[in-house]
């Protein structure tokens, strides 16, 4: 295990959530330009990923399959790259005082796993407990917008991953569970209403980063 001591670190964890089209990805250019300019070390990840067995777990996770993937077999697998990314990558940068910046962490699972596919939140909790040993994000920034926007926006990105593939109401659910943990963490959680002019969208990621920064 990775014997996480909350104590010795030093750095800052953020995280970007939100369903798919919501500018995600947008929104960590952005606050990674704001850091550089900051002169605030960071380092840049992602979830399912972040490093070299992550992202084999990542393929497996997002291609399409003949062979259908269960539910609890995703969920396993989320939080089996999750274990190797908090122990390669999350960790040792926190602990060196780098801030954390990573494209989605555990809230994706309740949401995803929990919210769309309709697993059992105390199941997640148990892997959470688990795998995260109480490692928690300083900051989320949940970009919100209904699926209909959402998904209309990642139309155009080209081929669907096999998440992306899912009906809307698969993503109705997913977004209610992500608010759901939002009003439950108000102070961890910053929504931001994703349908907005992007200017104003970086105004809301200003306001929090300013924050932080303090």
């Amino acid at each position: 295990m990775h014997s996480i001591n909350l104590q010795a670190k030093s750095g800052l964890f953020l995280t970007i959530e939100g369903i798919e089209g919501v500018g995600k990805t947008t929104a960590v250019k952005f606050i990674s330009a704001y850091l550089q300019e900051a002169k605030q070390p960071f380092v840049l990840t992602r979830e399912p990923g972040g490093t070299a067995i992550a992202e084999e777990v990542r393929k497996i996770l997002l291609t399409p399959h003949e062979e259908k993937i269960l539910p609890e077999t995703e969920l396993l697998l989320m939080f089996a790259s999750r274990m190797q990314h908090i122990a390669h990558v999350i960790l040792p940068a926190l602990k060196s005082g780098s801030w954390v910046i990573s494209d989605r962490f555990v809230d994706a699972s309740y949401a995803y796993q929990g919210g769309g596919r309709k697993l059992e939140i105390q199941k997640i909790a148990s892997l959470e407990q688990w795998v995260t040993e109480g490692l928690q994000p300083t900051r989320t920034f949940l970009l919100d917008a209904p699926p209909h926007i959402g998904l209309a926006r990642a139309k155009n990105r080209g081929e669907h991953d096999r998440i992306e593939q899912e009906k809307i109401d698969f993503f109705e659910r997913v977004r209610a569970s992500y608010l759901t943990r939002a009003k439950e963490d108000p102070k961890r959680f910053q929504v931001i209403d994703a349908t907005l002019p992007l200017l104003e969208v970086q105004t809301e990621l200003v306001k929090g980063l300013r924050e932080l920064l303090k």
